[in-house]
């Protein structure tokens, strides 16, 4: 395999990417330290590019705070719009293959049937928008690109809400948890291996992509299962979004539909609640 470089590679996807390598024994991913991998520094990344000759450059960095984006607005868009700009346009000077990575919130959550690729994208926080704006901008630079999109990330890697109420379930005796938000967990674990087997299979069926575990659930029962499968004795109370606001407003209905990432690439993707077995096992 050609050289992979990977920008946010000590993010969560990053260090699972690495995590996977390894178990793939793949050694032709470059993993930047975070003074070269900075996105928004156009020179720097050319310096990058010239000196890797990149077949493919998979793209984990973004503006990830939810909340504060409402309220940074310049800088959210300047890292998911720009910085996957900049990247989209080396990608196609030096004839590189980019993979992006997306997020569910580029949707507005009101429906109730799983969501396609084709379906529209109408963001409804300042995130989902900078987010749908990188995707925009991609293909006015390269033809040659993936864009996964995807929901809900957790791992035994950084900050995530399986270990937030791993930690809460220790230090209290009940969490009010949202139950009318609906969508899929998806184990950054097994991100990182479908977009290793893309690169892999050498693919050329560009575009976009939903990738999350299967099956759906809400935050209250995906907590639920947090505390039972760990063996957590904390009483878990359901609560609606109106009793737990916050700045910026989530999707209600997020559910993506895998069957394009499936039948392009041949890809077996775990239950939520099997993966998330896997994850507890190792953290424990």
């Amino acid at each position: 395999m050609s050289t992979t470089l990977v920008f946010g590679g000590t993010g969560q996807l990053g260090q699972c990417l690495q995590h996977v390598a390894r178990e793939r024994n793949l050694t032709d991913i470059v993993f930047l330290p975070e003074e070269q991998a900075d996105i928004l520094d156009a020179g720097k990344l050319q310096a990058v590019f010239r000196q890797y000759q990149p077949a493919y450059c998979i793209n984990c960095a973004a503006y990830t705070a939810v909340d504060k984006a409402e309220d940074e607005v310049d800088i959210a868009r300047r890292v998911n719009r720009d910085g996957a700009e900049n990247l989209a346009r080396l990608c196609s000077e030096f004839n590189t293959t980019l993979i992006h990575i997306s997020t569910d919130f580029v949707f507005a959550g009101t429906g109730n049937q799983p969501l396609v690729e084709t379906d529209e994208a109408a963001p409804i926080s300042v995130y989902g928008l900078t987010k749908l704006e990188g995707e925009q901008v991609i293909p006015t630079h390269t033809s040659q690109y993936f864009v996964l999109r995807t929901s809900w990330l957790y791992s035994e890697y950084a900050n995530n809400f399986v270990k937030t109420m791993l930690r809460f379930g220790r230090e209290r005796e009940e969490m009010r948890v949202i139950w009318d938000q609906a969508g899929t967990p998806t184990y950054a674990i097994d991100l990182a291996g479908c977009i290793l087997t893309i690169i892999e299979s050498q693919s050329q069926a560009y575009g976009i992509y939903h990738y999350s575990n299967e099956g759906l659930t809400s935050w209250y029962d995906f907590a639920q299962a947090i505390f039972e499968l760990s063996n957590t004795p904390v009483r878990t109370v359901p609560i609606r979004t109106a009793e737990y606001p916050t700045k910026a407003t989530r999707p209600a209905y997020s559910v993506m539909d895998k069957t394009k990432v499936k039948t392009t690439f041949q890809v077996a993707i775990p239950h939520w609640r099997d993966s998330l077995k896997v994850c507890l096992s190792r953290l424990s």
